[in-house]
């Protein structure tokens, strides 16, 4: 018998009896919750409505998507008319007013159909439309939100730069006002959704003496004199999430454009990240339990030495050790999903999660790959995809090893 008693405000006791034995263990500061919680009836529907479509609608296109780097603009407009574009942004706004555990189930479902359509859904959303939704004036909410919540407009979001890109503070582009306008300058790299934006959200220097706490963020609208997609990358895998360099060149832009105040664009950067890791680990999520679904299928029928290959206790180990691997994963997202439609701080808890559910798609994705043997290297098998797109999780929105950094800041080395 497992039963749970609280034994103060920042203390859950877990008891375990067994027999005569009692054993107790302190977990201090982050809650534990009993399996089944995380998740209640209207998330379990959102899975289920989201998974219809994205099984019948972007699921036949993903190797299409990619094998022609093609950017499903048509997925994009449908998922704005379903609704699933605002998921988390306030219904005054246009989006749905769900919590950020739908959102995190819609990456996660997205993903597993496609991880290019995946990848483009969770940037448009944390990046390119969440912080116009946390930082932006009551001005910039009313014109831009409704827009990229119905799909008319798709966000993206550029803070890296050629040399900076774990070393986010040492930003290169810069912004000066200029009587009633901004002029940016500089270059940005490595931006999803760049190529198909129709608002950007920059990351420049507005005082260098002041380093990190001289970025400051602004809006740019597609078409802006000076504003221009610089370079399309050729990429291992994601091919369908279009990836490009965003140039500024004497780019004026209104000073009304300016998100917040002058010197707020780091701390705005935090804040965004830290909800757009849970992104990515849910991407992630999703990509391996493709991978997963995929082996697990192919274990069943395909046969050697007269059996199917998933009676032979080596691919039977491997796909144990699969399931319990998302699994494990896939509790941790919804632990940080739920403490932050709690209203708490997740730094710690969402950089395990992504860190955890990243490593964990490459790995089931290479397993993957194993299991179906040489089939699983041509891409008449959707296995090599799955291993291409998976990669992307341990390096986006803040590398493995920026990830571990962070949490041994957050245990206080």
């Amino acid at each position: 018998m497992i039963g749970v008693k609280i034994c103060n405000e920042n203390c859950i006791r877990l008891r375990v009896y067994m027999g005569e034995s009692d054993v107790s263990t302190s977990v201090t500061e982050h809650d534990v919750m009993p399996f089944g919680e995380f998740l209640n009836e209207e998330h379990q529907a959102i899975r289920e409505a989201i998974r219809d479509y994205a099984t019948r609608e972007i699921a036949p296109k993903a190797h299409e998507v990619d094998q022609n780097a093609r950017f499903p603009i048509e997925n994009f407009k449908e998922l704005g008319k379903l609704g699933y574009l605002g998921l988390p942004i306030s219904a005054e706004y246009g989006g749905a007013g769900a919590d950020y555990r739908s959102y995190v189930i819609a990456v996660e479902e997205i993903g597993r159909a496609c991880g290019s359509t995946g990848l483009s859904y969770a940037a448009h959303i944390s990046l390119g439309t969440n912080p116009l939704y946390l930082f932006g004036s009551e001005e910039q909410k009313k014109k831009y939100l409704p827009k990229l919540c119905s799909g008319e407009y798709i966000g993206c979001w550029a803070l890296t730069e050629p040399g900076t890109g774990s070393d986010a503070a040492t930003q290169k582009t810069t912004a000066k006002l200029v009587g009633d306008h901004y002029v940016l300058n500089g270059t940005k790299q490595f931006i999803t959704n760049a190529t198909d934006a129709d608002v950007a959200i920059i990351m420049a220097m507005t005082d260098k003496s002041q380093g990190r706490k001289g970025i400051s963020s602004f809006v740019v609208e597609k078409g802006t004199p000076g504003f221009f997609v610089s370079k399309v990358e050729k990429k291992l895998g994601m091919r369908g999430s279009p990836t490009a360099s965003l140039t500024f060149e004497d780019c004026k832009i209104p000073k009304e454009n300016l998100i917040g105040q002058e010197g707020e664009g780091y701390k705005q950067a935090l804040t965004t990240l830290e909800g757009g890791r849970l992104s990515i680990g849910a991407l992630a999520l999703g990509i391996g339990q493709a991978a997963f679904d995929a082996a697990l299928s192919y274990a069943k029928q395909r046969e050697a030495f007269g059996q199917p290959i998933g009676k032979f206790q080596m691919i039977q180990a491997y796909l144990a050790d699969m399931a319990t691997q998302l699994s494990a994963a896939r509790l941790m997202l919804y632990h940080a999903a739920w403490m932050k439609d709690h209203h708490k701080r997740v730094t710690l808890e969402g950089s395990q999660a992504k860190l955890f559910a990243s490593e964990v798609a490459s790995k089931v994705c290479n397993l993957c790959v194993q299991i179906h043997g040489g089939y699983g290297y041509i891409v008449d098998f959707p296995a090599e995809r799955f291993l291409r797109d998976a990669k992307l999780c341990e390096i986006g929105e803040g590398t493995s090893e920026i990830q571990r950094l962070l949490l041994a800041r957050q245990l206080g080395l």
